[in-house]
């Protein structure tokens, strides 16, 4: 039986479902790249959608470790570490030709941002971190017959900024030269970098059933600047640099991706789907930012003689498999429900552990060319612990030590589809 017409809405609907339940995956992951608008059977499609995620991440039992920078062990041994983020998304699909398709899109695949505040024992490991991304791109696809079905091959490429923040209790100063040092220093980075995708994806519209295959590149920011505020910390603790405001430079990837997608029909006015995603997060592990004065003379290396700061991640590969349903309930509603883990890609430092998500949404179709998504999921993160580790002979996050239990989290997503 054919499925098709009577599942159009229930597929518009996996992408809501799917969305908001992989909007706090692993690493710095905030939905990573989505290119479903491309098989929109619409000849003009215009998306426009924000998912707002509530993460409730907790830090307990913290201890100062490290006594020469101050000890922090009166402090807090616990806060809260997550603060709540928004996801915009755009998109325009148009049919240049029965079976050419092209869409440009904007989004934020990937950033964080953590706040635990001063007022806790590992200050001096981190008081807040802030990352995001800005994602410009453009992906057309070409489809001709195969056998019962349509094959479809997948190009494009893409633009992105990057931007990272971090603060630290550099030094813990007494009375009374606090009242003229607080001992906080901060990192302010921005870089850019390009990227390509290319994929497969065979489709037999009749049994509304489609499989993809879709490689999304590194980007490499070889062009990270910024600088380091240490004007805030007595010049002795950090000799050279204490007291100043320096320039710096360094480098960095953005992960490469490899996704997997399936869909069809089961039964009339019902829809299966799934996915698997990997994510190279493991190219995230120090990354080394040099005073500008060294570039050119030395290169920026973790561990070098020139490094005077870095952030540190630490990551290991990450892996998202998502399973759903989707349902026409009539001719305005459909709805979907869809499970989600993801590997965490923290090893022993830093607070992203595995994570179970189940997502929901339901599409309202408004008229014949409108439809409003809207869609939503509640997730667990599962406990863990960060402590000190040691990559490549350097002994990371020996500055605090503490722990996380299970925590929750939701988000909501909203969007509208507009097609002729």
């Amino acid at each position: 039986m054919a499925f098709s017409v009577a599942l159009r809405g229930a597929v518009a609907l996996v992408i809501s479902s799917s969305f908001a339940s992989a909007a706090f995956a692993g690493g710095l992951d905030r939905g990573g790249y989505d290119i479903d608008l491309l098989f929109d059977k619409g000849r003009y499609v215009f998306e426009s959608g924000v998912t707002y995620v509530m993460p409730d991440r907790k830090l307990k039992n913290a201890k100062d470790i490290n006594p020469s920078d101050g000890n922090l062990n009166g402090r807090s041994r616990s806060t809260d570490s997550s603060e709540n983020y928004a996801i915009p998304y755009v998109g325009f699909k148009i049919g240049i030709t029965d079976d050419i398709d092209c869409m440009a899109d904007y989004s934020q695949p990937f950033g964080g941002h953590l706040n635990e505040g001063q007022n806790w024992a590992g200050a001096n490991n981190e008081i807040e971190t802030k990352v995001r991304t800005n994602n410009y791109s453009a992906t057309c696809s070409y489809k001709f017959d195969a056998g019962p079905g349509q094959l479809r091959l997948i190009g494009g490429g893409f633009y992105q900024e990057v931007s990272g923040y971090k603060s630290r209790l550099v030094y813990d100063t007494p009375a009374p030269i606090s009242a003229v040092y607080d001992g906080v220093g901060s990192l302010d980075v921005d870089g850019h970098g390009w990227g390509w995708r290319a994929g497969v994806a065979y489709e037999i519209p009749e049994y509304a059933f489609r499989t993809s295959l879709v490689y999304n590149s590194r980007v490499k920011y070889d062009n990270l600047k910024g600088s380091v505020d240490l004007t805030e910390v007595p010049p002795p603790v950090v000799p050279g640099f204490g007291g100043k405001l320096t320039s710096v430079f360094g480098s960095a990837d953005a992960p490469d991706s490899l996704e997997w997608k399936v869909q069809t029909g089961i039964a009339p006015d019902w829809l299966a789907f799934g996915s698997v995603k990997w994510t190279n997060w493991s190219v995230l592990q120090s990354i080394a930012l040099c005073p500008s004065s060294t570039r050119g003379v030395a290169s920026c290396k973790t561990g070098s003689p020139t490094e005077l700061t870095s952030l540190d991640l630490l990551y290991r590969d990450g892996w998202t498999v998502t399973g759903g349903v989707g349902h026409k309930f009539n001719d305005k509603w459909s709805g979907a429900v869809s499970l989600t883990w993801d590997r965490g890609t923290s090893d022993g430092y830093g607070i992203n552990s595995d994570s179970w998500t189940v997502g929901a949404g339901v599409a309202y179709k408004a008229t014949e060319h409108v439809q409003f998504n809207f869609g939503g999921a509640l997730g667990l993160m599962t406990s863990g612990k960060s402590g000190p580790v040691t990559r490549g002979g350097i002994v990371y996050g020996n500055d605090a030590t503490y722990s996380f239990g299970n925590d929750l989290f939701a988000a909501l997503q909203t969007s509208v589809k507009v097609s002729f």
